[in-house]
């Protein structure tokens, strides 16, 4: 297998990890260390935990999709615009499943260090998706 580059694996990070929830890519994209800062506030340190928000998330948003809009590449570092869309089913934050379809918009910073993924620092715009799970309009 060829040498995956740092844009490469935030490809993989969003496609085959989130996108098709295949997990065995945990092992493929992330140091060992992984430090990972979510959106809703929520950290994961190591593999382990990093798996236990990924399962929190796909257990409220089953059919969460990860779009990437905007890619910047520096070096070990990567930051992306992404759109997440899904129907909200199960508990989210304090919110219980509303079935209401979410989207919204989040940015990711991405560090590296020897080939794998070492630092994720995820901003989503929390307003819009409290307001589509709380059913107000925009």
């Amino acid at each position: 297998m060829k040498k995956l580059t740092n844009k490469d694996l935030v490809n993989l990070y969003y496609e085959e990890l989130w996108n098709k929830k295949n997990k065995e890519f945990i092992d493929i994209l992330f140091d060992d260390n992984i430090s990972f800062y979510g959106s809703l506030g929520l950290s994961a340190n190591g593999k382990k935990e990093f798996e236990e928000y990924m399962n929190m998330i796909h257990s409220a948003i089953p059919s969460l999709f990860h779009s990437i809009m905007d890619m910047v590449v520096d070096n070990d570092s990567i930051a992306v615009r992404a759109l997440y869309t899904g129907r909200h089913t199960g508990k989210l934050l304090s919110f219980e499943a509303t079935n209401n379809r979410v989207i919204y918009n989040g940015a990711s910073f991405f560090r590296f260090e020897n080939g794998k993924i070492k630092s994720i620092w995820v901003l989503g715009d929390l307003n819009t998706l409290v307001k589509q799970l709380n059913n107000e309009a925009d």
